[in-house]
């Protein structure tokens, strides 16, 4: 086989199911070897083995892959070509080193003779990528080709899962080689860490530890984080859940994992939690850290978080996590399904069961005294609304994609998510543009689920030449764009903390019409949405359109994220707005963090 046969036979024996890229010069010999397996190994309904899906540009076909990972748990794939081809991925692959998705990168180069040379396309991709990825692999012994594909898999989904990048020169793709079937490289550090973390188990003592603990509170608290749902944990917290009756509060990462429907279920917590998730975090004492990191987004101000939490348990897989932001008075380092099934085991045996009454009584007063709420009699949309009608249609079942900014933060606040995966949405990076790519990669994943991207009409400028790679590949996509002509977010950062100086945000760019923008890249259902009085029949008529849809959806524009706990601010000074009942009456102050959003 060819060096470009070889890498696409790994990738059929790893599953692959579709390929997300651009093609160019440097990759064109793995284009072509993808042609012709397709060609050689026909579906019995007709269609490709494995499909290579062709966006706009190669950031697309990046965030296409992640889409693609975190709505099937599998490891997504995008093929670019050297150079630009290469760089443009810089981005998603930074996006899904921060969330912990698992992909693999497969990147043209130039020939490993014209390396280093400044050649035509030529970018030093394994120095760009290296502090963005899980790990980068540049090729240029061809021999060892084929295992290092292999690895890049391995890598790529194990222990905490990340993206992973194998840079092919040109020649090598063209080298002539024997295909083995089998083997990877050595990693043999690597392999010995992991095997010790997989392996790891709790002791009797350890159980021990943590129950004599738990029982001692009064108003213990789980705080779930995407690594429940990168582990496949969302079955085990649930038992764990009704066995010993902790409430449960999710990060932006970590919504699905638990059934945000549950009367045990807070919802999301930190900067734009649910009033109820910070209160309760506030005033628990006992805090099981899930697969969450404590980063600013949630502990902006790490000694204010759970103030008077006597006890800190965290589980991770990730052993540089484990008190990194928090001490914390317990932990444990290993795969988070086992270690659920092990403490729920133990303590069941053991005859635990905390009496958590007052407590769950407590949270159900807070649930009802500080919901979520807003401007009801507005005459003007409400972004709220909008979310709301389409979440009483989809019921907690549709895969919802967001872009970044305010609406994100809507979609998080105002959907419900029964079941993990339904929440695909840039979580560390904050990445704009991520929404319409990753709704994509998604709706290749499940072609028979509802998928709706949440968008702004700042965030899918980013990308917005995707609407055409929906319509191409006949995806019954659903596109929601919140158009509140602006940088929303930002400009509620200026509001509250720049006098009202709306340096870049208040946006220039407002001649689109992106109804006949949809039109024009083949949307046959696209309308704008401006009278309250029709949101309702609108929004049936969008979800129950047969094929790709889209709708533009004027809004408020002075509409904003509540509640909102500022910077420096602990939950206690959370502003909750006009709508949403508060426990105190915090002022806003002049940020002092160029860390803002």
């Amino acid at each position: 086989m060819s060096g470009a046969e070889v890498i696409v036979q790994v990738l059929a024996d790893e599953g692959v199911g579709v390929m997300f890229g651009y093609s160019g010069g440097a990759i064109l010999p793995v284009y072509d070897a993808v042609f012709r397996y397709n060609a050689e190994h026909p579906r019995a309904d007709g269609g490709e083995a494995m499909p290579l899906v062709v966006p706009a540009n190669e950031q697309g076909a990046g965030f296409m892959a992640a889409g693609y990972a975190r709505a099937s748990g599998k490891v997504g794939v995008a093929i670019v070509t050297s150079g630009p081809g290469a760089t443009n991925m810089v981005t998603p692959v930074r996006d899904s080193m921060a969330d912990s998705v698992p992909l693999v990168v497969i990147c043209g180069q130039v020939g490993t003779a014209a390396i280093g040379s400044d050649a035509f396309q030529e970018a030093p991709i394994s120095n760009i990528m290296g502090a963005c990825a899980k790990h980068v692999f540049l090729v240029t012994d061809a021999a060892q080709l084929e295992a290092t594909v292999r690895t890049a898999f391995t890598l790529a989904r194990s222990g905490r899962p990340g993206p992973v990048v194998v840079d092919v020169p040109k020649d090598v793709q063209n080298t002539a080689l024997s295909f083995r079937g089998a083997g990877e490289l050595a990693l043999s550090g690597y392999r010995t860490r992991l095997r010790a973390v997989e392996q790891a188990t709790l002791s009797d003592a350890d159980c021990a530890t943590f129950f004599h603990a738990l029982m001692q509170a009064r108003r213990p608290l789980i705080y779930a984080g995407g690594g429940v749902i990168a582990a496949e944990a969302s079955a085990a917290l649930r038992a764990f859940v009704d066995a010993f009756g902790l409430p449960v509060t999710t990060t932006l990462m970590g919504l699905g994992g638990f059934d945000s429907t549950d009367p045990l279920a807070l919802h999301l917590l930190g900067m734009h939690g649910t009033a109820y998730a910070n209160y309760a975090v506030e005033d628990c004492d006992f805090v099981l850290a899930l697969g969450a990191r404590f980063d600013d987004r949630v502990a902006g101000v790490p000694h204010k978080f759970a103030p008077r939490a006597k006890f800190i348990a965290q589980i991770d897989i990730d052993p540089s996590e484990i008190g990194k932001v928090k001490p914390v008075g317990w932990h444990h380092i290993g795969p988070l399904q086992r270690a659920l099934e092990r403490l729920a085991a133990w303590g069941r045996a053991h005859g635990f069961k905390p009496q958590l009454a007052e407590w769950h009584a407590h949270v159900a007063e807070l649930k009802r005294a500080h919901a979520m709420n807003y401007d009801r009699e507005s005459a003007l949309i409400q972004p709220y609304a909008v979310l709301e009608a389409i979440n009483r249609r989809t019921r907690g079942r549709a895969i919802i994609s967001t872009g970044v900014g305010q609406h994100q933060m809507w979609a998080a606040q105002y959907f419900d998510f029964r079941a993990p995966r339904h929440w695909l949405t840039s979580g560390s990076m904050g990445t704009m543009g991520f929404g319409l790519p990753a709704a994509i990669g998604a709706q290749f994943a499940y072609r028979d689920k509802l998928v709706i991207d949440i968008d702004g009409d700042a965030s899918i400028r980013m990308n917005i030449g995707e609407l055409e790679t929906v319509t191409t590949y006949g995806l019954p996509l659903k596109i929601v764009v919140l158009n509140n002509v602006g940088d929303g977010m930002v400009r509620q950062w200026q509001k509250l903390y720049f006098k009202g100086r709306f340096a870049a945000s208040d946006k220039s760019l407002h001649k689109k019409d992106f109804v006949r923008a949809a039109q024009a890249d083949g949307f046959e259902w696209a309308r704008r949405l401006d009278r309250v009085d029709e949101l309702e029949t609108t929004i049936a008529d969008f979800l129950a359109f047969d094929g790709p849809a889209f709708l533009e959806v004027m809004i408020d524009p002075d509409a904003g994220v509540y509640p909102m706990v500022g910077p420096g601010a602990s939950y206690a000074q959370m502003i909750t707005g006009d709508f949403i009942a508060s426990r105190a009456a915090p002022a806003a102050h002049e940020a002092t963090t160029p860390h803002m959003f």
